[in-house]
């Protein structure tokens, strides 16, 4: 009874794991609001996100 205790345990925490990487990525990926601000050859360009 002990091991099945211990493996439900890891098998938790594996998924919580997995769902905290899972939202990481996602928030990695998507696009940032606010102000974009580029320099470049051509000038400077201010664009709202």
């Amino acid at each position: 009874m002990e091991n099945r205790k211990n493996l439900m345990l890891i098998v938790g925490a594996l998924i919580v794991v997995i769902g905290v990487l899972g939202y990481m990525l996602y928030d990695a990926k998507k696009e940032p609001t606010g102000v974009q601000i580029n320099v470049g050859k051509d000038g400077i360009k201010i664009e709202q996100k």
